[in-house]
């Protein structure tokens, strides 16, 4: 039997040959694939190969004739695909092993389960078998097959959880290197930005953009992707927030490499006086966020351990882990109009995301009062991005989600957004965002996926109004569907996920996208062994 997988991997052609064993060739062509894509590829494949023979044996077996879903699927697939008909019956006994759940007895014959496909068609061959007994095997293997499938899975998501979880030696170098580089030079903090810009901080006929991030690299491509892209850079305000362990080697960054006529601020949330003044509802919300989920929550040891729960599923609450989904970082956008008190508008941009175009054009979008321009993402061509409504990260079998919300309803994303802080300061969207944050600690973080959308689709209800698509493409960060035409086609693009443009795991045909906006000759760059692949 002969296997062919067309370039595309669309199309397979089985042909009569001399048997299983026989050259499998597969043609990829000039189409560059990856490795994981491949494996399942060829495993799918196989296992087709082996489902195929099995449907065929058993209706070779003499027996009552009569059809079940597996019957029938082998009655009118096999032939087809082998390319020859059978005319056989199929004894009672199959249908009643194949359709009864696993029993104990089953459980305890694993050792006796072949291994491979020879194995099987060498104990068939031997004449000792029954038709009981080739019906509980078949069986058998099938069920080890799904376990070893979902194990590989399990195996595979908790890796990339482990990769997109750590910080790269490379970032780690770099961070040491600038704040070593801000207390040795003194061109390396410099006020950002200088006295004479200063005034143009609260000047609303800027375009003011916020970033928030404790990534130096990360924040230095939006940056430069957002300058080199704009018409007027010299009408362009960044205010980029982190913390205070990053500030040093962000502040000796943009001190080094400033982005004129574009004008830069680096500030770090202690500088922020309201957030140095009494309690901060946020602040004390990830506290006991953190608190609860240590104490109910195994970690990722706990999630992969669970046998009952889709790999999906798996993969979602490991992603959740992520130290990003519980940093001040992503939460601190709530308080965007307390932290500019003088701004009427700004465009927030998260740091995994590159600009392509002239940005300035939002601020001409009217939002017909609404607080937040966001992309929504129920919408779209692309239907394993593009298919996410509130039922895809609020949990409905809550009372207290099912009672308030609809399933149904289209979600947004963030990532890049406008917020009209005027009209955000005449709601209570930041109180509805805490109230909501107390109650998930209080239902053991139960009402939603971990993260700062869940809340925000909550906080922001009512008050989004849907942007054109253009202006942020989803879905970089954790699927390679996305061809590198349609991104480039995009106003704004977006690695949201685990497989970041700064990590070895990203993939290798978008990460270009993001990689043509660092400079690789830098010395700082050099000097951490950056590279662009």
């Amino acid at each position: 039997m002969q296997l062919h997988i067309s370039p595309s991997l669309r199309h397979v052609t089985v042909l009569p040959g001399k048997g299983v064993r026989e050259f499998i060739k597969v043609k990829i062509g000039s189409r560059r694939l990856s490795y994981r894509m491949v494996f399942y590829s060829l495993l799918f494949f196989t296992f087709l190969l082996r489902f195929v023979f099995v449907l065929t044996a058993v209706n070779s077996i003499d027996g009552e004739t009569k059809c079940s879903t597996l019957g029938c699927l082998g009655k009118k697939l096999a032939p087809k695909i082998l390319g020859r008909r059978i005319e056989a019956t199929i004894p009672e006994i199959i249908y009643q092993v194949l359709e009864e759940p696993i029993n104990q007895s089953e459980i305890d014959l694993e050792q006796e389960i072949p291994q491979t496909l020879e194995d099987f068609v060498a104990e068939l061959n031997d004449g000792q078998s029954d038709a009981k007994t080739f019906a509980v095997k078949l069986k058998a293997m099938v069920r080890l097959f799904e376990q070893r499938t979902r194990t590989a899975k399990i195996q595979e998501y908790l890796y990339r959880h482990v990769a997109s979880s750590s910080i790269p030696k490379q970032l780690h170098c770099l961070a040491l290197r600038l704040a070593n580089e801000h207390s040795t030079n003194a061109n390396a903090r410099l006020q950002l930005p200088s006295a004479e810009f200063v005034p143009a901080l609260v000047d609303n006929s800027f375009f003011h953009f916020v970033l928030a991030s404790d990534n130096v690299l990360a924040a230095s491509v939006v940056a430069s992707s957002l300058v080199q892209n704009t018409l007027h850079p010299e009408r362009v305000v960044l205010h980029i927030i982190t913390d205070r362990k990053t500030y040093y080697p962000m502040q000796a960054w943009f001190s080094l490499h400033p982005l004129t006529p574009a004008i830069i601020e680096v500030k770090a949330l202690h500088h922020f006086d309201w957030l140095t003044k009494g309690k901060i509802p946020v602040l004390e919300a990830m506290e006991k966020d953190q608190k609860v989920r240590s104490q109910f929550r195994g970690g990722s040891s706990a999630i992969v351990a669970n046998n009952t729960e889709q790999p999906k599923v798996i993969a979602a609450k490991l992603q959740a882990l992520s130290p990003k989904y519980n940093s001040v970082m992503n939460h601190i956008r709530i308080h965007f109009p307390e932290l500019f008190p003088n701004l009427n508008k700004v465009v927030f941009l998260d740091d995994d995301i590159v600009v392509q175009t002239d940005l300035s054009p939002l601020w001409d979008i009217d939002m017909n009062g609404k607080v937040n321009g966001a992309v929504e993402t129920c919408i779209g061509e692309d239907k394993y991005v593009m298919s996410k409504k509130f039922r895809s990260y609020l949990n409905f079998s809550h009372p207290l989600i099912a009672n308030n919300f609809n399933p149904n309803e289209c979600a947004w994303a963030y990532g890049m957004n406008i917020f009209d802080l005027d009209a955000w300061r005449k709601t209570n969207i930041s109180q509805i965002y805490h109230h909501w944050i107390e109650e998930n600690i209080k239902s053991d973080l139960s009402l939603w996926q971990l993260g700062t959308l869940p809340p925000g689709l909550i906080a922001f209800h009512g008050h989004t109004y849907a942007i054109n698509p253009f202006w942020h493409m989803l879905g970089l960060g954790y699927q390679e569907n996305t061809t590198v035409a349609d991104a480039e086609s995009a106003g704004v693009i977006h690695f949201n996920g685990r497989a970041k443009p700064w990590l070895d795991i990203a993939f290798p045909e978008l990460r270009p996208l993001w990689t043509k906006y660092v400079n690789f000759s830098d010395r700082f760059i050099k000097g951490c062994h950056i590279r662009a692949s």
